[in-house]
């Protein structure tokens, strides 16, 4: 059996005496599309921190590629290859969105802090700034501030900015959060396809239901701050103690509840 690339070892994460996360374990294997979902309050969004570095756990574990991570901080763990976004958009609004994207890839390469030198001194990273705006839907708005594009143009800018390093693991934190319905499918389809081309894992924390069970291979449920339930989209949908949770929200969606 494959080891996972990503691993949470008996996670425990107290804040006081409020403990948030709770003896969690679970694998994420490479290249897959692993979701975290939970109602309000349920550890999944201490849980996605826990994962990318901003909190350390009280006790438990960390594995990236078989190694113990839960002390390294967020930075070192980007230049490791594990990228992440946040709930609210994290972009810089006053640059250009390919100068956000430049930036990006720059940041973890080794001219980070050489602002005053020549853009056209670092080719490489304005040829990378340019294929993750093409992957991303962003080429035509290259030369825009960043602070003009659309609600949805910015959270592809910031896959755009976690894409540029080329990280092995994206964590995404409500990549949907704040969009308009029909802008989600258009943004999905990209997350989608950057797994697919470009064989990255992703892990993410969602609220929309129906983006979760029609793109993710793997689901977590977490419920008061431990693992309640894991498995396929088909697996969670059907299981009676994940839907006593949801109070039979997940019955709502087209197709899931018919198994």
């Amino acid at each position: 059996m494959t080891e996972p690339i990503l691993e949470a070892r008996g996670l425990r994460k107290a804040f006081g005496g409020l403990v948030a996360v709770e003896d969690v374990s679970f694998g994420v294997s490479a290249g897959a599309m692993h979701s975290i979902i939970g109602p309000n309050g349920a550890g999944k969004t201490t849980l996605f921190n826990l994962l990318s570095g901003r909190y350390k756990p009280t006790s438990g574990s960390v594995i990236y590629k078989g190694q113990d991570i839960s002390k390294v901080p967020v930075f070192q763990r980007a230049q490791m290859g594990i990228g992440r976004s946040f709930q609210i958009t994290n972009i810089f609004p006053n640059l250009t969105v390919f100068e956000n994207a430049r930036l990006a890839a720059q940041a973890h390469g080794h001219d980070s802090f050489r602002f005053l030198r020549r853009t056209s001194s670092f080719r490489h990273y304005e040829q990378r700034a340019a294929a993750v705006l093409e992957i991303t839907g962003l080429s035509s708005a290259a030369y825009q501030l960043a602070s003009a594009l659309p609600h949805g143009g910015k959270r592809k800018l910031e896959l755009a900015m976690i894409l540029a390093p080329d990280p092995e693991i994206m964590l995404l934190d409500e990549p949907t959060a704040g969009m308009a319905s029909e802008q989600v499918p258009e943004l999905m389809h990209v997350i989608d396809n950057i797994r697919q081309q470009g064989g990255k894992t992703i892990v993410m924390v969602e609220h929309n239901m129906s983006v979760v069970m029609s793109i993710s291979d793997k689901i977590t449920v977490m419920h008061h701050g431990q693992l309640l339930a894991e498995g396929t989209p088909l697996e969670i949908s059907s299981n009676k103690v994940v839907q006593e949770v949801y109070l039979g929200e997940l019955y709502d969606l087209p197709g899931v509840g018919s198994a």
